[in-house]
């Protein structure tokens, strides 16, 4: 049994004020024995009174309402449904068997004006006529339960709202008076039972309905003292020992409350206990006696008045008010006792802050963090209280229990605040604690890391930082960054490398690697387990120092990058001695030590564990111990990653040129470079084959431009001409240039290049090789072979060869011949003499064949013009005598054509006019349509200019161009009026088709 005695934490947790009541309507409270029952509910306070009436007081404790529930007997009894409008009330006299009503206080009466009785029963006890002592209900007022002082117990079932009806039965009797009945809801409804001898359980609902009431206690308890604990639904009994509470599974632990009760009931987390009224014996010398007070007098009577929270064990209030208890009810939040004098006492709880204040002033810590549990507040409050206790115990110096409270408050502390307290060297463990918390709950600071990783190397605790680093879990609960920072600047360099793998941070790996550990095979192959583009970025940030270290295996991941073929090496563990999987590929039987250095240092990002080999039971420790990890091979097709141009990486060689000719020949030779990085490529290679060979002696030189030359050879060679160019000539390399210029067809820049050397046989070897490609070589060599007495001697008879194919060709008129020859005094015209002569007889004869043609061009025009003089002018005769269709003799009506054509009217199917200028020759017609389309060809093109141009810019002879086109009309052509005679003078030949004769009558 739990002792409380009255003075262990008492405290004054609740306000008393008296309650002002109204002059002229609480004079019904102050009438002795008027009141005699009392409940609140539904913001409302009811008072039942003795001659049956129930009033009803609001807030400011005015009367709103009052009526008459029972024409006899007092209302003993009430209860008023919460969140509802009913009110249950009992009424009783010993003449008379006790009657319960049911009132619905929203509902009044027209005539009356009072409440709405919605049922009215009477409770039956056998006929025996014993004073009610007890009354419960259950919310819904199907079940109510009333005990009487001969110890019978009667339960009635039924709709008492709706007045259906109700049934009656005695359900438990016994030789003791009944002094209290609750309720218990559940999965069943337990009735308990309480005598001044017993507590017992009857179940009246559910499983176990109709069996005996089960004994609980051997001991009861007096009127008034048993009430519901709303909380837990549990029942709270007081007696003169202890508060003892009452389950489903039976009697709970008791409170040892010693004295005298009797009245208790439960306000909030509290239990209310009224102690009986103590009399004062007066002395013989007390001077109220001399007034004729006797020590029965109420008046000087005093109750005890205890509010108790039995779970945390304190009293929250005690006092002894002045005269005795009549009731207790709890409304608006508040407790209000109504005492026999007719004064009512406002409880009202201090606000929680307050409370806290109390216990802060007496260090009651614990208490306050139980009170805050308790009363739900949120985890910041409660964090509050235990950083105020923490504070307590460390100036008590007690720090390994103030540090206990700042961790459990460590949510919603100013670390700083803490981390102060606990920098002295000697608390330096506390501070760890403190600290590695703050990781936990993930609020550490980057600070905070550098703290902790402080103090770790202040105490050498290695282990506790493997510990740190370690820690199981993916959920990072440190700044990674300043973790691996402090382990980098304390020398722990394999922690630092571990925690930046373990947490995916590969470049910081290789940072550590690289530039702490000087592993440098290490790192590479770290790079080369990567995902593509991840290692592509930080081989890129070390290629050089990687080169220069390991350049061989540098430059095969580059090759493998830049093809398109790099794949993310995996590795295994291979077991000396046992069976190797099938799936472990070439690479077993020998291990890198770099790979086995780098798997000693930390996990792989591809370790395949599913590799191991199993080792016979009882020989695990020493096989694993020799185990060792290689690479494995896969089929796998490499990852599919975006791969950057080869430009990017050839700054990476500098330095390093027999590296960077394999890293160009293996791109060159891949089926994946781009058009435009093949043109990078191959102008790179060329450079650095040219770049070796003028470092290299005579037989090793020539090798080298022989591979140069060999590069540059072909015609699909995606090589930039200008930068190839430029590099043979800055190498002397003439071979080069010469290439490049003749793949690109600069023949004629290849010529010159001879003849601005002087070389007569090269640029006559160039003349025969592109001159029939290049004509516009064969005026550039007669220039050079007539600059001087010297090559003119050397070109020999190679002159005649030019000027034949300059005038074969008509590469240049006579006139620019002679123009050309003149500007120096070197040839002769003895040199050109057959040239001369050939060409003018060549020109003689075009003038005699272009005289013919004029004469036959102006014949026919004379004869064009007559035909046309004799049609506008004299009368034409008709001497057909045929129709040219059906070839019968011609009679009326008949149609004549210019054109001596003649046909019958109906063979033409005309039925139009005749004199229609539209009707043509139907022999003609085609003939007709010809001269027109052509005309109108002439007239569309006489207005294209830009054709014109480019005839002439094409043509040889540009006079014979505009003749052609002068005849076409190009400069206009002069438009007639539309009058037949006008037309016929104009164009003849339109005339002549087109005129319809006139009919022969």
């Amino acid at each position: 049994m739990e002792a409380l005695t009255p003075t262990q934490w008492q405290f004054k947790f609740f306000d008393v004020s008296q309650v002002k009541l109204p002059d002229d309507e609480s004079s019904f409270l102050s009438e002795p024995g008027s009141i005699t029952s009392a409940v609140a509910g539904s913001e409302s306070i009811f008072f039942g009174s003795a001659d049956g009436v129930v009033r009803i007081v609001s807030q400011a404790f005015k009367v709103v309402r009052s009526f008459k529930a029972h024409d006899t007997g007092a209302i003993n009894y009430m209860k008023q449904v919460q969140g509802t409008s009913l009110l249950v009330t009992i009424a009783e006299d010993l003449s008379n068997e006790p009657v319960l009503k049911v009132w619905a206080l929203d509902k009044l009466e027209k005539k009356t004006g009072i409440p709405r009785c919605q049922s009215t029963l009477t409770i039956h006890n056998g006929r025996k006529q014993f004073p009610i002592s007890a009354f419960a209900a259950l919310d819904d007022l199907s079940q109510l339960a009333v005990g009487f002082a001969n110890g019978a117990v009667t339960v009635v079932r039924g709709d008492l709202i709706h007045d259906r009806g109700a049934r009656q039965r005695t359900v438990f009797e016994s030789e003791e008076p009944v002094t209290g009945i609750e309720f218990r809801e559940g999965n069943i409804t337990t009735l308990y039972i309480a005598t001044t001898g017993r507590i017992l359980t009857l179940v009246i609902s559910g499983r176990g309905q109709g069996q005996p009431a089960k004994s609980l206690d051997d001991h009861g308890c007096g009127v008034g003292c048993m009430a519901v604990d709303k909380s837990t639904r549990d029942v709270v009994v007081a007696r003169n020992d202890a508060i003892y509470y009452y389950g489903q599974h039976g009697r709970g632990p008791p409170y040892t409350y010693e004295g005298e009760k009797n009245m208790v009931t439960t306000f909030k987390d509290y239990v209310v206990i009224v102690s009986p009224p103590k009399s004062n014996v007066m002395s013989r010398s007390n001077p109220l006696r001399a007034l004729g007070m006797g020590p029965a007098d109420d008046a000087f009577n005093t109750s005890g008045f205890t509010l108790l929270n039995t779970e945390l064990r304190f009293v929250a209030h005690q006092e002894q008010i002045t005269s005795q208890v009549k009731f207790l009810v709890a409304e608006w939040g508040d407790l209000f006792v109504l005492t026999m004098d007719g004064k009512i006492f406002r409880y009202h709880e201090k606000p929680f802050s307050q409370k806290l204040d109390i216990l802060y002033q007496r260090n009651l810590y614990v208490l306050a963090i139980n009170m805050a549990q308790k009363a739900g507040l949120d985890s910041s409050q409660q964090n509050v209280i235990l950083r105020k206790y923490g504070d307590y115990l460390y100036q008590k110096q007690d720090y390994d229990t103030a540090m206990q409270q700042y961790l459990k408050a460590i949510d919603n502390t100013e670390p700083s605040q803490v981390i102060r307290k606990f920098l002295d060297t000697q608390r330096i463990h506390n501070l760890i604690e403190y600290l590695e918390e703050l990781h936990d709950h993930h609020k550490a600071t980057s600070d905070h890391t550098t703290l902790l990783l402080n103090c770790y190397a202040k105490l050498k605790d290695v282990e506790k930082l493997e510990e740190f680093i370690k820690s199981p879990g993916d959920d990072l609960k440190f700044d990674l960054d300043t973790a691996i920072s402090m382990c980098r600047q304390g020398g722990y360099f394999d922690q630092a490398a571990y925690l930046a793998r373990k947490h995916g941070e590969h470049e910081m790996v290789i940072d550590v690697l690289i530039e702490d550990s000087k592993r440098y095979a290490e790192a590479l192959a770290y790079i080369w387990r990567l995902e593509p583009e991840v290692a592509y970025f930080n081989l890129m940030k070390y290629a050089t120092v990687l080169l220069e270290q390991c350049p061989k295996d540098t430059t095969q991941i580059f090759i493998d990058y830049y093809t398109g073929s790099f794949r993310p090496k995996k590795d295994a563990i291979v077991i000396p001695n046992a069976p190797a999987s099938s799936g472990m590929g070439m690479g077993l039987g020998v291990a890198s030590s770099a790979v086995q250095n780098l798997a000693a240092l930390l996990p792989l990002p591809y370790m395949n564990t599913s590799a191991v080999a199993s080792p016979p039971s009882g020989e695990s420790k020493s096989t694993m111990s020799q185990a060792q990890v290689v690479e494995t091979s896969t089929d796998e097709p490499p990852p599919e990653y975006e791969i950057p141009k080869p430009r990017t990486a050839f700054s990476a060689f500098v330095d390093h040129p027999q590296e960077f000719i394999i890293f160009l020949e293996a791109c060159i030779e891949s089926q994946n470079m781009r058009e435009d990085d093949k043109v990078d490529l191959y102008t790179t290679l060329f450079e650095m084959y040219l770049h070796t060979a003028s470092s290299k002696k005579d037989g090793e030189r020539k090798e080298w431009e022989n591979k140069a030359k060999t590069l540059v050879e072909g015609n699909n060679i995606p090589i930039d001409t200008s930068n190839v160019l430029l590099l043979s000539h800055l190498s002397n390399f003439r071979d080069g240039t010469i290439l490049v210029r003749e793949q690109q067809g600069l023949h004629f820049d290849i010529f010159r290049s001879y003849t601005a050397a002087n070389d007569t046989q090269g640029a006559i070897r160039a003349l025969r090789k592109y001159g029939p490609e290049e004509p516009a070589l064969y005026p550039a060599a007669l220039r050079y072979f007539t600059s001087s007495p010297e090559i003119l001697a050397d070109a020999g008879d190679e002159l005649d060869t030019v000027l034949k194919k300059i005038d074969d060709d008509g590469l240049m008129a006579p006139l620019q011949v002679i123009q050309t020859l003149s500007t120096n005094g070197v040839a002769t015209m003895g040199m050109i003499k057959t040239y001369l002569s050939a060409t003018i007889e060549r020109e003689r004869s075009e003038i005699a064949t272009n005289r013919r043609t004029i004469e036959t061009f102006r014949s026919d025009t004379e004869t064009k013009k007559a035909q046309l003089q004799t049609l506008n002018t004299k009368p034409e005769t008709f001497q057909a005598t045929r129709c040219k269709v059906c070839d019968r003799p011609l009679d009326l009506p008949v149609v004549h054509f210019l054109c001596k054509h003649s046909f019958h009217q109906r063979c033409l199917s005309l039925d139009e006019d005749v004199e229609d200028e539209s009707v043509e020759c139907p022999l003609c017609s085609g003939q007709n349509q010809t001269v027109r389309a052509i005309r109108k060809a002439q007239l569309e093109s006489a207005e294209r200019h830009d054709l014109f141009k480019d005839a002439l810019k094409r043509g040889r002879d540009g006079f014979a161009v505009v003749s052609e086109w002068f005849g076409r009309g190009l400069w206009g052509w002069v438009r007639r009026s539309d009058t037949f005679s006008d037309e016929r003078l104009y164009n003849p030949i339109h005339r002549m088709h087109s005129e319809t004769s006139y009919l022969n009558t």
